[in-house]
């Protein structure tokens, strides 16, 4: 189980490797994202493709697949850990609070490239090193 960061829903939709790691490894492992990482991703994708000259028009549909595969984590499963995650992410980005207290909630690591993440007392892991977690967790369900 891990709590994707909307970077890497962002990536999901804008590269191969993260939504090629997903659909690999969705039968093994659950991933959960907050609504709130999904309404981030929502924000971005238009400001990064319109300067770019692309419509956000595809990469938001396809972010609504991602959606499918991602479940998403509901605010009364991890509100009650949010004064905790605002506290370990003061003075870097308190605005990614709802991601650290869905890890909380669940138990579970946080698969993200912000380092504003690092030191915040849950696992968190990279996409250059996500492989290696994916791999245990399938290893584990199937031993």
């Amino acid at each position: 189980m891990l709590v994707l960061d909307a970077n890497i829903l962002i990536r999901a939709v804008l590269g191969n490797r993260v939504l090629t790691l997903i659909r690999q490894h969705a039968g093994q492992a659950e991933f959960w994202a907050p609504e709130a990482a999904f309404a981030e991703a929502r924000e971005h994708l238009p400001a990064i493709l319109g300067p770019r000259g692309i419509a956000a028009g595809p990469a938001l549909e396809l972010l609504d697949l991602v959606s499918r595969i991602v479940q998403t984590v509901e605010a009364e499963t991890y509100s009650q850990f949010e004064e905790i995650a605002r506290a370990r992410l003061k003075q870097r980005d308190e605005d990614d609070w709802p991601v650290l207290a869905a890890a909380l909630a669940l138990g579970c690591p946080i698969w993200t490239e912000d380092t504003d993440f690092f030191g915040c007392g849950v696992a968190t892991w990279t996409t250059d090193r996500i492989e290696l977690y994916l791999a245990a967790s399938g290893e584990s369900q199937s031993g």
